[in-house]
């Protein structure tokens, strides 16, 4: 049979639990002061960093929210390091493993949960860093070419030179080939013309080259060049290659429709031709047969058949 103790046996023993429970707290009071002014340093010390982290990366970086967010996920992980100290100190060593599991299984999830904003946050992050462009840069990738407006955590807003304003995840911006037409602040203009075989390739030369240092916005003139790029259908075609400074006034348009007309005008000047597209028909089974030549056989046979048609009608008369 099962005993009930009495009810002063039963006092004894609530006072004893009491008295030893009591008793360990009294010997972590020690342990737990320490662990609460650890708590209380490392959050000054959190407080201070991360201030000082802000701007050091707001200098460093050119998104203000990029910045923000890295001096804060700094001064969680100092008020993180010293709440795990202070845990430990007082003899919590299982809470803080517990602690550290639970919060590796909460980041697995949510990295798989929110996989395309988490990427697109860490490619924003990781933007930040390397900075492969600024806002007011001309940048081209992926079929989007414009100037960058604006640089976000999740995404860049590029406008267009069509007026309008793109969206871009920024780990499409991460992925891809990435052309910046600022950073070197110069661009090279190419305009392709033909000139007819009849005329001299070097003469062209020298005449476009000429008018086409004539203008100001040109720099590195001594690198003006045309290039003979091959035989086309029904000219020889040529490359013309001249620099600008990038961005910069008149704009690019603007740069390549000058250097279009003056290209034009030289060439007319020096009376060389830019030919028409000519195309050449060649008739017969295996060619090499003019198309008067056949005109004039045709109608000669035709002649031929009708005067034997005529012969035949008046033998049969007679």
């Amino acid at each position: 049979m099962i005993s009930i103790p009495s009810v002063g046996e039963a006092e004894k023993l609530i006072e004893e639990k009491l008295g030893g429970w009591f008793d360990v707290v009294i010997s972590h009071i020690p342990n737990f002061i320490v662990a609460v002014v650890i708590a209380i340093v490392f959050s000054i010390i959190a407080r201070f960093a991360g201030r000082l982290m802000k701007n050091l990366l707001r200098r460093s970086l050119d998104s203000k929210q990029i910045a923000d967010l890295m001096a804060s996920i700094f001064k969680v992980i100092v008020l993180c390091v010293g709440l795990f100290i202070a845990l430990d100190f007082m003899g919590l060593k299982g809470t803080v493993t517990s602690l550290l599991a639970g919060a590796g299984i909460v980041g697995l999830a949510i990295g798989f949960a929110f996989q395309d904003m988490t990427e697109n946050l860490i490619a924003g992050i990781a933007m930040g860093i390397r900075k492969p462009f600024k806002a007011g840069d001309v940048i081209e990738t992926d079929d989007v070419f414009g100037s960058v407006h604006s640089i976000n955590l999740r995404n860049t807003l590029i406008e267009s030179f069509y007026g309008q304003l793109i969206l871009v995840p920024n780990k499409v911006l991460f992925r891809n080939v990435l052309k910046n037409y600022t950073t070197l602040g110069v661009r090279r203009i190419e305009v392709p013309v033909g000139i007819s075989y009849g005329d001299d390739i070097e003469k062209a030369k020298e005449v476009i080259v000429d008018k086409i240092n004539e203008f100001d916005f040109v720099i590195r003139k001594d690198e003006t060049a045309v290039y003979a790029e091959g035989f086309g259908d029904s000219s020889i075609n040529l490359l013309v290659w001249f620099w600008i400074k990038y961005p910069g006034e008149p704009d690019f348009m603007t740069v390549r429709h000058k250097g279009v007309v003056a290209v034009k005008q030289a060439l007319d000047a020096a009376d060389i031709s830019i030919p028409f597209p000519i195309r050449t028909l060649d008739f017969g089974i295996k060619g090499g047969e003019k198309l008067d030549a056949m005109i004039s056989d045709k109608i000669s046979q035709q002649s031929a058949n009708k005067e034997g048609d005529n012969n035949a009608d008046a033998s049969q008369g007679e």
